[in-house]
């Protein structure tokens, strides 16, 4: 061993000289030292992926396997010289991406973690850097992420970071790999690990005063998770803290823009992750707030409003991260309930933010046709949604004259989105909440909602075809919300476009009855809410989605009663017995501990969401009371639901100063039209003592109708 180790110091094998050697052995110790001829030339790096190949065709795994395991060493050999031949040649094997995904490396894992995690000689960092290797390697496969992360190796690379030992640094490179690939399921399985190695990063960050915090600034991004939210723990609060602070000093300072970029990222990420929970209450943490979106405001102006914007590398991403911070300062500035920012903030913060979106106006009226698959133009799309969402009355006429793009650019989306979903897939899409690949319709239906109800902005979307889109829309994310009840995130999103499309079709019933009756894809809508309203209602947890599409129901059947869907259908029926359900069931008599007699009340089941649904309601109620002259066999469905019984009870037995003018004439609306219309309605109102609490509820019109019948 000793004089072949000594022969090959000097030695340049070639590949003949090592495959052959290979080749002749005739037992173990030719072969050992055939290995050190080949070792010698795989850590010279003279082998080419054929010859490594070789190599492998020679001795498989077997050897190197051997060699790991084996704890017989000749006399005067180092202790790991066998481990360090085989970790060598597993190196060298994984240079193939094909092997580096063999069972056989992924089965070393364990080895590989526990060799990062022994004391490092001076003699063994070549064993070290074989691991690495190796580690990076198998990453790089697609089996390899998850093999890591649950064979441990995740722990093993935060600890070597966190001891410093030598290759410290590919440690955290590693785990930058890893949490690039793989952060939910890094952060489950090794959050106390992980969290550690942010402490001590975020540690550095707030200490250092040189070039390292810039490039901390770069790295801090990849170790702040989502989930689990770093504020639930105490060591995450600390580490958000030290990293606000580390913040405040770059921003206040006199920087350059390769300074300030990285800064503006992080705090974009730490955004994403945590919202604005991580700036303190207080006036130094509000003057900081305001400094991060004045400052992103000013980096969207100087990037939008050039002649050539964005031409600079990675200059995307950083208004991409920009937007991210205004989207946070457009929150802040409407919180009421503990707010950050003073009122005098606010106001100069939305003024600035004006100027911001003007920027992002401009810039999008520029957006040519071949570029509307660029990211940026979605962030910029979505950015301005949010924007729209909120303020209806800044750049008025500039969004005007952006909303033939937006509704072009959002169709395009959509139509692909829709034709990749239905199209046969190799795996589930990924979403954003969807199940669109990129749906920009939801970050804008907030904006069309608030400009539906005005006359000008109304029209522009009519002409440029907004309610087919929305239509066909709305039918998309119901058969989503139908078909993926596992996904709470995907549900949540789903249901939140289907109300706001529903506040849409409502303005437009409204402002627009000619349209609902003229338009065929509103005849499709309003077959599809008949079959919704059924299957929703018993879904307790999805009743304000239930009111919106209960009331948009009953307005669109006043317009739409002439059509075949309503006359009598089996599911016109249902819907309309869904809805009684739902408008009978709003209120109950509640007796206060002390009180003598029943008060009005919301029933338990829909106090929770009263303050979202209670408009909607007292809208139902219109409606349905309108719809009772057009639809001749709808008070037998009333009877049917003995919904007069009931609500003859509720009314007789409740104080009358309980039930408030408006509850008052919401009841009367319905009861009038139903005993106008039906002598059998009418004979059961009465047969309640109608007149009777009629009276003492100050209803004069039921009384009125009730006598002259």
């Amino acid at each position: 061993h000793r004089a072949m180790a000594s022969g090959c110091r000097d030695a340049n094998p070639t590949l003949k000289r090592c495959l052959g050697v290979l080749r002749d052995a005739r037992n173990d110790s030719e072969q050992f030292a055939a290995l050190l001829l080949v070792t010698k030339a795989v850590r010279a790096g003279e082998v080419d992926a054929k010859t490594r190949r070789q190599i492998f065709d020679a001795i498989g795994f077997t050897f190197p396997n051997r060699l790991l395991t084996s704890r017989q060493l000749p006399d005067g050999c180092p202790q790991h010289t066998f481990q360090a031949l085989g970790l060598t040649l597993l190196a060298c094997f994984c240079t193939d991406p094909e092997l580096a995904g063999h069972s056989q490396i992924l089965n070393k894992i364990p080895t590989f973690n526990d060799i990062l995690l022994s004391p490092c000689h001076p003699d063994s960092t070549s064993m070290i850097d074989d691991v690495y290797q190796c580690l990076s390697a198998v990453l790089a496969t697609s089996r390899g992420p998850r093999e890591l992360v649950t064979k441990g190796t995740v722990s093993a690379l935060c600890q070597a970071y966190m001891n410093g030992s030598y290759g410290s640094d590919r440690a955290l490179k590693l785990l930058l790999g890893l949490l690039a690939v793989a952060e939910v399921k890094c952060w489950q399985r090794e959050a106390p690990q992980l969290l550690a190695v942010l402490s001590k990063l975020s540690n550095d960050f707030l200490k250092t005063e040189d070039i390292t915090k810039f490039e901390l600034c770069e790295l801090l991004p990849h170790f702040i998770p989502v989930s689990p939210p770093l504020t639930q723990d105490s060591q995450g609060c600390e580490c958000l803290h030290r990293l606000y602070k580390g913040l405040a000093d770059i921003l206040g300072s006199k920087l350059s823009q390769s300074q300030r970029d990285p800064a503006l990222k992080l705090a974009a990420c730490l955004v994403q992750a945590c919202g604005s929970e991580w700036i303190p209450a207080g006036k130094a943490g509000s003057k900081f707030l305001a400094l991060l979106v004045n400052l992103a405001c000013v980096e969207v102006r100087l990037s939008l409003e050039e002649p050539d914007p964005l031409e600079e590398e990675g200059k995307k991403e950083v208004v991409t991260a920009c937007y991210v911070l205004i989207e946070m300062g457009i929150q802040e500035c409407l919180r009421e309930e503990k707010p950050l920012l003073e009122e005098v903030q606010k106001v100069q913060l939305m003024r600035i933010m004006e100027e911001a979106f003007g920027a992002v106006i401009f810039y999008l009226r520029q957006v040519k046709q071949e570029d509307l698959q660029d990211p940026f133009i979605f962030a910029s799309v979505r950015i301005l949604g949010a924007w729209m969402a909120e303020e209806t009355s800044c750049l008025k006429q500039e969004i005007c004259e952006l909303l033939p793009f937006l509704l072009h650019y959002a169709k395009k989306l959509f139509k692909e989105g829709s034709s990749a979903v239905s199209a046969p897939q190799p795996e589930p899409v990924s979403s954003q909440g969807s199940a669109l690949p990129q749906d920009a319709l939801r970050f804008l239906l907030p904006g069309f909602c608030h400009l539906t109800a005005e006359d000008r902005p109304r029209a522009i979307l009519i002409s440029e075809g907004a309610p087919a889109l929305l239509c066909e829309y709305f039918l998309h994310q119901w058969k989503v919300l139908i078909s993926k009840p596992q996904s709470l995130t995907l549900l949540t999103s789903t249901e939140m476009s289907l109300q706001t499309s529903c506040g849409i079709f409502l303005n437009l019933a409204v402002t627009a009855p000619e349209l609902i009756r003229q338009d065929k894809s509103f005849s499709s809508l309003m077959d599809t809410l008949l079959k919704s309203l059924p299957l929703l209602l018993p879904q307790k947890d999805q009743l304000v989605l239930a009111a919106n599409i209960c009331t948009l129901g009953l307005m669109m059947a006043r317009i739409l009663a002439s059509s075949a869907v309503l006359q009598e259908t089996h599911s016109a029926k249902e819907f309309f017995r869904a809805a009684i359900l739902f408008l009978s069931q709003a209120h109950t008599a509640h007796t206060e501990p002390g009180s003598d007699s029943p008060a009005m009340a919301v029933a338990p089941a829909y106090s929770s969401a009263w303050a979202d649904i209670r408009e909607l309601w007292f809208l139902g109620m219109q409606a349905l009371a309108a719809c009772v002259p057009l639809l001749p066999w709808l008070p037998q469905a009333v009877l049917q639901a003995q919904w007069l019984e009931a609500l003859s009870h509720l009314l007789s037995s409740v104080a009358p100063a309980s039930v408030d003018l408006e509850l008052v004439a919401a009841f009367q609306g319905v009861l009038v039209e139903l005993s106008r219309a039906s002598e059998r309605c009418q004979a059961v109102i009465l047969s309640h003592h109608g007149m009777e609490w009629a009276n003492l509820h100050g209803m004069a019109a039921l009384e009125q109708c009730l006598a002259e019948q």
